[in-house]
């Protein structure tokens, strides 16, 4: 007996990039929490947690921040291969840092946050602009080290809009796929 193909809608991933304070892991997570009361198997991978771990070997040199997306898209391209919906969460600095994380990831979807500056400095809660503007944090991305913007992004989403919700975002998103 011949066997059907299987269509997993889950085999995506959705890779948030901004600045630091644009609302990655907050949206990420929301985006998870969405999904797991639909039954989805969901896996949010987070820029912070990855470096406390599997990256804790890494720096923020170019070179270092190009290991730390390559290991991350590897991990999400063997996790979407199983089934596992990927939700991503990394500042992901340069458009050649995200053409790379695009040929190992195949379904990806990349949602920029092209919040400002300014507002991702009020919204400071770690105190790493601060420290960076200090000379205390070398190569701190939007300070020191450039971000560039993503114009062609699958989605692109100033989150220092006051009148859009968290959950508004993520109605936006979950209603576009």
């Amino acid at each position: 007996m011949r066997e059907c193909p299987v269509f997993i809608d889950e085999m995506v991933t959705i890779w948030f990039n901004g600045l630091s304070g644009s609302g990655k892991t907050t949206l990420g997570e929301k985006l998870v929490e969405h999904y797991k009361k639909k039954n989805k198997k969901v896996f949010l991978l987070d820029g912070d947690v990855l470096r406390d771990g599997l990256n804790s070997d890494l720096g923020f040199s170019v070179e270092d921040r190009h290991e730390n997306l390559r290991r991350a898209a590897e991990v999400a391209r063997i996790l979407n291969q199983n089934g596992v919906m990927v939700i991503a969460t990394f500042i992901t600095p340069t458009n050649e840092m995200r053409e790379m994380i695009a040929e190992i990831v195949p379904n990806i979807k990349f949602i920029h946050l092209c919040t400002e500056l300014q507002v991702c400095e009020e919204r400071d809660v770690k105190g790493l602009y601060a420290k960076a503007r200090a000379g205390l944090i070398k190569d701190f991305t939007g300070i020191d080290s450039p971000f560039e913007s993503m114009p062609h992004a699958w989605l692109n989403i100033d989150t220092g809009i006051k009148f859009e919700t968290v959950d508004d975002i993520v109605a936006r998103i979950t209603n576009r796929l």
